[in-house]
Parts: C-alpha cells; structure tokens; sequence
C-alpha cells in the first residue's frame, strides 16, 4: 500500500521510530512523501534518501548519545559555563555533531541537498524566530531566494532539531546576505500531520506520535531552567493540539516512550531495545485495525 508519513519531534525518542517502520514495512508499506521535525525530520530524511528500518536500527545502536551536546571550553568551568554559552552564543549545546552525522549517512545515498529527492519527496520543518515564520523546507526557499539546490538537507534537519536555549540557533547566511536565526520546527508544528491533507486522498497519510505525558500546571517552577522548560512544552503542543481530532488520531500511530525525555542522551541499552519495541508493537497493533476505506468515510475535509 502506498502511503505519506509524518514523522513528530522528540529528540532521542525518535529511536522508537525505527521499529515502527519496520512493523509497517513488514505490511509492504510503499512510503511516497515523508515529512517531520526535529528527530522526526531526521528519520524522515533518512527514509526518503532510501534507508530501511534495519540500517536506522544498526546506526542509532551503535550511536554515542552524548556527542550531541556538543561541548566548549566553557563547559569545563564549573557552576556558570553552561550560562556563559547561553549569555554569548544563545545556547547550551553546539548541534553540528547532528549535521556531520546526517551528512555522512546522506551521503553514502548519494544525497547531499533537497534537489537530490525527487520534487515534494521530503518536507522538513523548522522556525524562522528573526521573521517570526514556519519553515516548510524546501518549499520556502523561494522567500530567500533559494532552491532546492543551495540547502544540503542534513543542514535542514539541523535547523528543525535546534532546541531552543539547550542548542544554539542555526545563523542561517542566504545567497543574498540575508541573515535568519533558525530554530526547532516543534515551536511552531512538533507534529505537522497537516501537511500532506487534500480532500479525497488517493491514499492515506500515517501519523506517528509519542504519547506525552499531559504538563502539570500546579508543579512548582523553581528556577528560570524549570520555567522555560515548561514555557517550550506548552508552546510547542499548543500549535498542533488544534489538530489532533478523531480524525487524526485514528491515521496516527501512538507510541509509549515511559520516562524517557527528548533531552536523555545517556541511554542504555535497555532504553534503546525499549524504545524500538514499544514502536514495533504499537505499529502492529494500529495496522491490525487499519481500514482506509472506512477512513475515507469518515474523513472530513481540511483546513488550509
């Protein structure tokens, strides 16, 4: 069956990810346009660059976590290091270990910018904070007077998983010297599932999601690290709550993640085996229940 995906935002969690794409190729799920944020956009790009579940299951094994927080000098001076990098550089962490890593398994494809996809293949979202815009990539390389061309995609996946303040923002340079800082596309869309609708589609698109746990308004905020933490939270489930009816729910995939966080670079092996099942299985259990036609019944038409 063909078939679009979209890929939710949620850091190290994406690992569960790979098994369910491997429940839905073990169903002969033929994917034609792939799309996510943060580590969604990243698994979406490996997808679409022609990766199957068990290399992506082999390269996120053998991963080193921790070479995501990427570290400076400062780093090493304790208790005001971390506030120093905020101070002068807007963020904790550097994040190009997650663009040389993309780059490097881009690469072995034979895919290095959107224009090696076939047109409308991979959508990657990210956040334009300097214009205060959604980025559809590469749709909205034409506001910079881009194309497909100039924008290698593992800089794109870069973009879209920028935390705000725990990574710097992406400086982003165009062709024609503009400047942009480029931030996590979960700001605006952590889980775009709009981005595909037509009325009357000729086949479906599946949703895939981390079941969260719900914020806890009471729980006291402590230090300004605990208020802008909760602040992201909200910001970034509010945009796509709007979206999430019967409808969309019922073509999405729901997958446990326990008490594993987005930010849990120290992972075990256990975590790992965990994270992977619970994606297998809940795949599973959706496709053992998966009609389109009845869907298409009950589909409404949507917004745009």
């Amino acid at each position: 069956m063909k078939a679009d995906a979209v890929f939710e935002g949620g850091g190290v969690r994406g690992i569960a990810f790979t098994g369910a794409i491997h429940a839905m190729e073990e169903c002969n799920i033929d994917w034609q346009r792939l799309a996510g944020t943060s580590a969604g956009a990243a698994i979406a790009a490996l997808l679409a660059s022609g990766y199957k579940s068990c290399e992506m299951q082999e390269l996120l094994k053998k991963m080193d976590y921790s070479k995501f927080r990427g570290r400076t000098f400062f780093h090493h001076i304790p208790l005001i290091g971390s506030f120093l990098e905020l101070t002068f550089h807007l963020g904790i962490y550097k994040n190009d270990y997650l663009e040389n890593w993309m780059d490097t398994l881009l690469a072995k494809k034979g895919v290095h910018t959107f224009a090696d996809l076939p047109e409308d293949k991979l959508k990657i979202i990210a956040s334009d904070i300097s214009n205060g815009q959604m980025l559809i990539l590469p749709d909205d390389l034409v506001r910079y007077n881009m194309t497909p061309n100039d924008l290698k995609i593992s800089t794109a996946v870069m973009m879209s998983a920028s935390m705000p303040f725990f990574f710097r923002p992406v400086i982003w340079k165009t062709k024609d010297d503009h400047k942009s800082y480029i931030l996590d596309g979960g700001l605006l869309s952590n889980f775009p599932i709009w981005i595909f609708d037509v009325p009357n589609p000729r086949f479906p698109t599946f949703g895939f999601r981390f079941v969260k746990e719900e914020i806890n308004i009471g729980s006291v905020i402590p230090t300004p690290i605990h208020l802008f933490k909760n602040i992201f939270k909200t910001m970034m489930q509010a945009h796509d709550l709007r979206y999430i009816n019967e409808e969309t729910k019922e073509r999405t995939i729901q997958i446990p993640t326990g008490n594993i966080t987005s930010t849990d670079f120290d992972l075990t092996d256990e975590d790992i085996t965990f994270l992977y099942q619970s994606g297998y299985v809940s795949a599973k259990k959706f496709l053992s229940n998966w009609d389109f036609e009845e869907h298409k019944k009950t589909r409404k038409h949507p917004s745009f």
